[in-house]
């Protein structure tokens, strides 16, 4: 299951303990993800509302970011490489917002591959590559393999039966 996202809370909606400069805020309702909150020395001095008010004081500055930003998904033009290896990472990474690809049955027992830039990536290599955007959101559009580089139109409805 997938935790939700830590939000504004009250003491009555978490726990909070500490352990040397960190505060753990975990909320009592299950599903939310729980929160290491590096204070520093300070910690010893703060009550657990102190601590909640640093913590909501957060939140609220990453929902006001978040109310504003404006993401333009940059994609890498044509004929220039879309990924590249990371040493440090060891593994593919893309190096824009945008992946064209092909999917394929190359692997070994006609499992799934995915072509990026005539590279032939297994699920594997291919879910790596994806982990460099953890924690963000993606839509998936099919196309036919000669229109990748193409925005096709879409069409909200319920498919055909």
């Amino acid at each position: 299951m997938r935790l939700k996202k830590p939000s504004i809370a009250t003491l009555r909606e978490v726990r909070i303990t500490r352990k040397g400069e960190v505060a753990l805020i975990e909320y009592r309702k299950k599903g939310i993800s729980s929160v290491n909150l590096h204070i520093g020395p300070e910690l010893t001095s703060m009550t657990d509302q102190d601590v909640l008010k640093v913590h909501n004081d957060i939140i609220r500055t990453q929902q006001e970011l978040a109310a504003t930003y404006q993401h333009i998904a940059v994609e890498v033009p044509e004929g220039s490489p879309q990924i590249e290896y990371s040493k440090q990472c060891d593994q593919w990474v893309p190096r824009g917002d945008v992946v064209r690809c092909e999917i394929s049955d190359g692997g070994p027992d006609g499992e799934v591959t995915v072509i990026i830039d005539d590279r032939e990536l297994s699920l594997r290599e291919f879910g790596r590559l994806l982990l460099t955007y953890a924690g963000w959101g993606m839509r998936v559009v099919f196309v036919p393999d000669d229109r990748i580089d193409e925005e096709p139109e879409i069409e909200v409805r319920e498919p055909d039966t």
